[in-house]
């Protein structure tokens, strides 16, 4: 016994599986193998991991580490010596009940995180969907505000800009509409305070540009004209020079269009 290591026996000595003259030998081999005995308390820890498990977990270090203890358990059971037939056929039964532990624990974890996979996607869906309905509905009211026949509330709805963090071209160009077309003063200083935040669109500096031959009041036309000369829009010269020519310009508007005009020209 003292020169033939037991492992093979030990899964058994722990579950209580061996006769008494068996496990009166294994302890007796045990006391004068480190060997042995060093792998019966890696055993020990490894069922009492085991029984504390209680949760599934599906990180890739359980995984892994599981299968190295299948693979340390290979390799254990190749340097085996056996002591006898019984010995064998009892470690053979533990090991493929063990094989289908395994196995089943496996099965449970890939399907535990496939289902959870599954969900997360399903679930980015539906917040991807919703997140399209609120855009949608935001986009409605706002439409909905901006065509009202209230003065306020068609300021209301062109500030309603605020909800949307990048507003599409529909909405661009609602607003665009505001500005150019609406009979109301304060709606239109509104639409061109919160589309000077969009000059990179191409839409706005283009209506900014055709609002500087339709819009008559001077303090927008200022605004409009700060606006396109902050960002040096060169295709609004020729509409400057237009407002600069007319006669009913008024003296401090021309005066801004003279100090622009020469740095977009």
């Amino acid at each position: 016994m003292e020169k033939n290591h037991v492992i093979e026996l030990l899964p058994a000595y722990l579950d209580d599986l061996l006769n008494e003259t068996q496990k009166k030998n294994v302890a007796a081999h045990l006391k004068g193998c480190e060997s042995c005995s060093q792998e019966l308390e890696e055993l020990k820890k490894l069922f009492e991991a085991f029984d504390r498990e209680k949760e599934l977990d599906t990180s890739d270090k359980l995984r892994t580490n599981f299968f190295e203890q299948i693979e340390l358990e290979k390799q254990h059971t190749a340097k085996v010596v056996s002591i006898d037939s019984t010995s064998i056929q009892r470690k053979n039964n533990w090991t493929n009940t063990f094989l289908k532990i395994a196995a089943s624990i496996v099965l449970l974890v890939g399907t535990y995180y496939f289902g959870k996979q599954q969900q997360e996607q399903i679930s980015g869906k539906e917040i991807a969907q919703l997140t399209d309905e609120s855009q949608a509905f935001k986009q409605t009211a706002m439409l909905s505000l901006m065509g009202n026949k209230s003065a306020s509330k068609r300021i209301q709805g062109v500030n309603f800009i605020e909800e949307f963090s990048e507003p599409d071209e529909a909405i661009v160009n609602a607003l665009a509409d505001r500005m150019l077309n609406d009979e109301n003063t304060n709606v239109r200083r509104t639409a061109v305070e919160v589309l000077s935040e969009y000059t990179s669109s191409e839409t706005v500096k283009n209506s900014f540009i055709k609002a500087l031959k339709t819009e008559k009041d001077p303090g927008i036309q200022i605004t409009i004209i700060q606006v396109l000369g902050k960002i040096q829009e060169k295709k609004a010269a020729a509409s400057m020079q237009y407002l600069l020519e007319q006669d009913d310009t008024q003296p401090y508007v021309k005066d801004e269009l003279e100090s622009v005009l020469p740095n977009i020209i």
